[in-house]
């Protein structure tokens, strides 16, 4: 695997490697802890290439860990999908895939011994009544009336809880720590809730549930973990992530070390905001190609190595920023532009017939599959009588400079001959629908003598070529920040023009592409076969990103 975001210095290296030489920890184990409530996006990616990355450079072990405490959102093709998404950034869990559930016998015994040490009290206030007694940032917050519970009374709420005797939401478990703290994490949070559902690894064993809070770090020691790294949001949390290691038996004490999470403009990450796209329909699943989610990058073209030398490229800091999505544009083009085999795609088709050319003339050339790989082999484009070029690659009345196709203008073909534009043809509305033009066959592999010829355009032949669905995708939503106003509503600023469907026609080889298969279309951009199409006997590609780079050009002027 190439180095990744971890193997650059950064203070979450430093910090591991000052606890190996102090000797907290003989060995490093991380983990990747994400709740199978939702596919995983392009910010999991960077927690993935961080975690994994860690534990390979200090010849330690990463787990994946399924945090799965919340059994109403939570579903197996969640737990499918984010097993593909690691394996296809190319990274391998240590042992057995995890799930906080495997330890749920234990953490509810962890939890009596709370109550036991008169650190965890059964509450009977609701949840709207514990938002009032939790006070706010100013202002303390106030005990419930059931704090001062006996532990005999709480130990045998607490087993009545879990044996499912009470409705949901009519009682909890809290931890009884400080309501007058600052930090309000540790106003008595809430350790366990009734829940009568269903749970996808325990069934119906359980009635309650433990909260994310109680569950997370308790994992971690029993899993020995040695450096929990998560997100920023979870710096607030450190201090009851240390209390519960602190007043319980746990074998291991891991530490927990934030950075910032990846924020991308034009995109959201929230998966409850990602759930309501696809819920509603805005967009075609969670592997929607304009999704951020890692399936929806992957269908629509992207590469593990783009995705983690984008991680690379952003590193690893404390302080939040937002990362310019043309960036990660880069880091695709860079990786296809080296490995992606090369096609003629003619996006618009206009019809063009050799007047010159005999009806039963063929002529096949042969041009490498990449201008720079051997391996690629060759291309075979026959030239018949009647091809189609891009309607975008001729103009009737040309302004200056327009080096493509006009009446009376010459182009070159690509890898083919010049041809100049004799006639044109209207359709009863006078629309152009035809192009009559010569071809000067003298100029196979060399320039016509006494004219510059500047234009060089893409081309198809009509007999062979094959005929393809395009989808151009383009950012999802029209502004930077489309969940920043919390007064209005992010789907406000959806981009009605993020996904433009053409019917094209490829060159021959096309039609031989596999799933996932890359291309670059010359002149075009670069495109990707899609999977789900191929499955239902279509071909179909996805515009994974244009030719030009913007952001590379930027970087150099700066």
């Amino acid at each position: 695997m190439s180095q990744d975001s971890a193997s650059a210095p950064n203070f979450i290296r430093n910090q591991i490697r000052e606890d190996l030489d102090a000797g907290h920890s003989a060995s490093v184990v991380t983990r990747f802890p994400p709740e199978p409530n939702g596919f995983l996006h392009i910010g999991h990616a960077k927690s993935i290439c961080l975690n994994f990355g860690l534990a390979e450079q200090f010849g330690g072990a990463c787990h994946l860990r399924f945090d799965d405490t919340n059994p109403e959102k939570e579903e197996q093709v969640y737990i499918d999908a984010i097993k593909q998404d690691i394996e296809w950034l190319g990274f391998d869990w240590a042992g057995e895939v995890r799930f906080a559930s495997d330890y749920f016998d234990q953490l509810y015994a962890w939890a009596q011994h709370l109550v036991r040490n008169d650190k965890a009290y059964v509450d009977d206030l609701n949840a709207e009544q514990m938002r009032e007694y939790r006070g706010t940032l100013t202002e303390a917050g106030r005990p419930s009336p059931c704090r001062d519970r006996s532990v005999e009374e709480n130990l045998d709420l607490l087993e009545r809880m879990r044996t499912g005797e009470f409705a949901e939401g009519e009682k909890s478990l809290r931890a009884k720590i400080d309501m007058a703290a600052p930090n309000i994490n540790l106003r008595d949070p809430v350790l366990y809730r009734i829940r009568h559902a269903t749970h996808h690894q325990t069934g119906d064993t359980w009635k309650i549930y433990p909260s994310y809070d109680f569950t997370h770090g308790q994992s971690d020691a029993i899993e020995g973990v040695t450096h929990s790294v998560c997100t920023l949001e979870f710096e607030d949390h450190r201090p009851l992530y240390e209390w519960f290691l602190a007043n319980l038996p746990v074998p291991t004490t891991p530490r927990q070390i934030e950075f910032a999470r990846l924020n991308l403009n034009y995109t959201v990450t929230s998966k409850r905001k990602l759930k309501l796209l696809v819920d509603q329909g805005v967009v075609d699943g969670w592997d929607d190609p304009r999704m951020p989610t890692i399936a929806g990058m992957r269908r629509r073209g992207y590469t593990p190595a783009s995705l983690r030398k984008f991680c690379d490229m952003i590193g690893v800091a404390r302080a939040a920023s937002t990362v310019d999505i043309h960036m990660l544009y880069h880091a695709i083009r860079s990786d296809l532009e080296d490995n992606a085999p090369r096609a003629m795609c003619v996006m618009k088709p206009l019809k063009v017939v050799l007047t010159n050319w005999d009806a039963e003339r063929e002529e096949v050339f042969e041009v490498p599959g990449h201008p720079a790989r051997d391996d690629m082999g060759v291309r075979r484009l026959p030239l018949t009588r009647t091809l189609w070029i891009d309607q975008d690659d001729f103009m009737e009345h040309p302004p200056k400079k327009f080096f493509r196709l006009s009446p009376g203008g010459e182009v070159r073909l690509r890898n083919a001959y010049i041809i100049r534009c004799d006639e044109i043809v209207k359709d009863e509305a006078g629309n152009v629908v035809e192009l009559q033009c010569s071809v000067d066959l003298d100029t196979l592999g060399k320039n016509p003598e006494g004219r510059k010829v500047k234009g060089v355009i893409h081309w198809v032949s009509e007999q062979y070529g094959v005929p393809v669905e395009v989808r151009n995708y383009d950012n999802l939503f029209q502004v930077e920040a489309p969940d920043k106003d919390r007064d209005v509503d992010f789907l406000e600023h959806l981009n009605a023009d993020s996904l433009e469907v053409l019917n094209a026609i490829g060159e021959p080889a096309l039609a031989e592409a596999g799933a996932e298969d890359r291309f670059q279309f010359e002149r075009v951009g670069y495109f990707c076969a899609d999977r789900h199409a191929l499955e239902d006997g279509s071909l179909v590609f996805n515009r994974t990103v244009s030719l030009k780079d913007g952001w590379s050009k930027a970087q150099k002027k700066a």
